[in-house]
């Protein structure tokens, strides 16, 4: 299969590297199709973006009929010898900000239906951050949406591929109490397939293991650092800002603060019923993933993280996104 090239970090471009149990999953999904949507979560940056896009490569290799939208970049990928496809997304990919973002995620679910009346037998449809682009408030009948492709479509078909990508964790629960939507985690890289891409990158770099300890496999958090000349203190600043973590933190009642200490060392230590309000919270800032389940690779899109890892700061149960989100935490907490 060819390796697509993406972009790391402004005048960075490199290989699509590992996730061959990812890859793996989508392919076993095109050989039997969907009788749900796939609703594939996981931490900001994590690759589901990459993964996304190098699926609908092979997909189109398998034979399929393929439309990927990220509305949020007003990025559009078409293949199909359909041409009003493409043409329609370019149109609406041209539209103004707001509009464009809408017109592309609701598109892609109206000409995926035009695919099927086409007689393509095979077709995919791949979302990528579109519950970002509608507005959390749609997610859920989005998704029922993409369901009703797969049980009412406008003409019969073989097999039909819907998967919606997302981090935020507040849409995920609002899709969990539907029954439209398997929830499908992905985790930062493994280790061997991290260092592929830390491969890539040129020039002078700290070791590996600092960069791992760091990012915990976080490809978006790599390009970050790349982008600051490696300078830590710089990502973790621009962190804090983005996320408003010391706002945040700083907002919090003294014994919600002695859970968050608590949770820094152990995420876990969150699951308890004085806990979960907090989890919650932190969850809605995209902090940490709750409720991973075990790690059988069956429920995973990809490699599931380790059962625990202290220095990472993954549970069992409950993860921090990343190390410097952990981090980034710890700071807020020592300067309130």
């Amino acid at each position: 299969m060819e390796r697509i090239r993406l972009p790391l970090a402004p005048s960075l471009e490199v290989k699509f590297a590992d996730r061959e149990m990812a890859l793996k999953r989508m392919e076993e999904w095109a050989e039997r199709g969907m009788v749900r949507v796939e609703v594939v979560f996981g931490p900001e940056g994590c690759g589901k973006t990459a993964w996304l896009r190098q699926s609908a490569v092979l997909l189109r290799e398998l034979g399929y009929h393929v439309i990927y939208v990220d509305p949020l970049r007003k990025y559009f990928e078409a293949y199909t010898d359909v041409k009003e496809v493409a043409r329609r997304l370019a149109e609406a990919a041209a539209g103004a900000l707001g509009e464009a973002r809408i017109w592309l995620a609701t598109l892609a679910i109206d000409l995926t239906n035009l695919l099927i009346k086409r007689m393509k037998k095979k077709v995919a449809v791949l979302a990528d951050d579109v519950f970002q682009a509608i507005g959390l408030g749609e997610a859920a009948k989005y998704v029922k949406a993409l369901l009703g492709v797969i049980e009412y479509p406008p003409a019969s078909y073989e097999r039909v591929i819907a998967v919606v990508a997302t981090s935020e964790g507040v849409t995920r629960r609002e899709i969990g109490r539907h029954r439209w939507a398997y929830l499908t985690p992905m985790w930062n890289m493994p280790k061997d397939g991290f260092r592929q891409l830390y491969d890539q990158i040129p020039g002078d770099k700290p070791p590996f293991e600092e960069i791992w300890k760091i990012t915990g496999g976080n490809p978006k958090l790599l390009g970050e650092l790349y982008k600051a000349k490696w300078d830590v203190e710089e990502v973790l600043a621009r962190l804090v800002d983005e996320k408003k973590i010391d706002v945040f933190v700083g907002g919090l009642g003294e014994r919600e603060k002695e859970l968050l200490r608590q949770a820094v060392e152990d995420p876990d230590s969150l699951i308890t019923r004085e806990g979960i309000p907090l989890m919650e919270k932190l969850v809605d800032q995209n902090l940490i993933v709750d409720t991973i389940p075990r790690r059988d690779p069956r429920l995973w899109a990809g490699e599931p993280p380790p059962e625990r890892d202290s220095e990472l700061g993954i549970g069992r149960r409950v993860a921090w996104q990343t190390p410097l989100h952990r981090e980034a935490v710890r700071r807020a907490l020592e300067e309130a």
